[in-house]
């Protein structure tokens, strides 16, 4: 795809097309993260970057390398193509929301792609991770719009949570989905 293909991307397609681009090239990625939140709010939650997972150890240098043939070159911690706005960052396995690893990963099918991502209640628990240990209002205010947006599991949320040991941050993100 050239560059100007990719410009006219949405962050959806952007996403399916590298994780498509990359498994052509035997490398498997999860998105994560925000852009999760965007796909499953349609957008009401706009992030900039696309945060993948990587599903097995791999030299990151590889995947920079790969990348590089599409007109992405490193930029911090993170990946930047100069006709995107947005950012790519690659986190390393395993693929996990706070102490517990991902169990089941979505399929989703963007034109000719296929995107893997979390499932909308790993998506919140992911955001809510950030809420729990860093006291992030903005990831829990992100969790919420996911809930408001997609059938997740709330007994599911709570074991996590409870694992976590945040029974009290639940009560917090519960009394606020209970006002929603």
């Amino acid at each position: 795809m050239k560059a100007k293909e990719l410009k006219n991307l949405s962050v959806k397609e952007l996403a399916a097309y590298i994780s498509e681009y990359l498994r052509k090239n035997d490398i498997e990625v999860v998105l994560t993260g925000g852009t999760c939140v965007s796909i499953y709010t349609k957008n009401k939650h706009v992030s900039l970057d696309l945060d993948f997972v990587v599903t097995r150890y791999i030299d990151i240098k590889k995947i920079k390398e790969l990348l590089g043939k599409i007109g992405f070159k490193e930029k911090g911690k993170h990946l930047k193509h100069n006709n995107i706005e947005y950012f790519i960052e690659f986190i390393p396995p395993p693929l996990s929301v706070g102490e517990e690893t991902v169990k089941k990963i979505i399929d989703i099918k963007v034109k000719k792609y296929i995107l893997k991502l979390l499932s909308p209640t790993d998506c919140v628990k992911d955001r809510l991770a950030a809420f729990y240990h860093w006291n992030d209002r903005q990831a829990l205010s992100q969790a919420l719009m996911v809930c408001k947006e997609q059938e997740v599991n709330l007994n599911e949320l709570k074991r996590w949570s409870k694992n976590e040991g945040m029974m009290n941050k639940f009560l917090d993100f519960k009394k606020e989905f209970n006002n929603m």
